[in-house]
């Protein structure tokens, strides 16, 4: 069991990456590159490095994570074991959160019925501030409120860190990181989909 001085030292260092999360963020990357055409045997960046996709070899372990949300329910990795998950690292008041909102509404109409699963992470909201935004731009699926303890943001932080706001990251079904987006997804909306239906097709 970890002593008081370690977990203490944990949730500070949550903290603090929470903090350079929410500093970094509203800060859409220029030039977002548009190129995708497949996984095919290997990993793909982008040109300007915001996008990533990994071959299955390539992506670690799985993430575990949990957190209440806005509504208060609890959300779990286990919950979503045999799922692809969309991951979306986001909070009210960031310009390109809003810019994406009807692209990722978008894709889940097109895949929440196909066995992809959706989750927000709100990294500075409480919940109040969370469903105002929600209502505001129709979100379909719940957050996991992160402002706390950052648990989820740290879960994230070792494999694939979210190191601006927003940030998507897609899970395979081994709740592995297959993709990373750094910034708002609406200028490659076309290439998140063409990586999930790679996942897809994995299954």
């Amino acid at each position: 069991m970890p002593s008081r001085v370690t977990a203490r030292t944990a949730r500070l260092s949550a903290l603090a990456l929470l903090a350079l999360l929410a500093l970094a963020g509203c800060t859409p990357a220029p030039g977002v590159s548009t190129e995708y055409n497949g996984s095919g045997d290997g990993d793909y960046t982008s040109g300007d490095g915001t996008t990533q996709f990994y071959a299955p070899e390539n992506r670690g372990d799985p993430i575990v994570f949990d957190g209440k949300t806005e509504n208060g329910a609890t959300i779990s990795s286990d919950d979503l074991d045999g799922k692809i998950v969309l991951v979306n690292f986001w909070y009210a008041s960031c310009g390109p959160c809003r810019s994406e909102a009807d692209d990722l509404n978008g894709l889940f109409d097109d895949y929440s019925d196909k066995g992809v699963a959706f989750v927000g992470v709100n990294i500075r909201d409480d919940a109040a501030q969370a469903l105002s935004f929600e209502k505001k731009y129709a979100v379909p699926y719940d957050s996991i409120l992160d402002v706390t303890d950052a648990a989820v943001t740290l879960a994230f932080a070792q494999p694939a860190p979210p190191s601006t706001t927003p940030t998507t990251f897609l899970l395979d079904t081994k709740g592995r990181v297959a993709a990373r987006f750094t910034s708002a997804i609406d200028p490659r909306v076309a290439v998140v989909s063409a990586m999930i239906d790679d996942l897809l097709a994995e299954k």
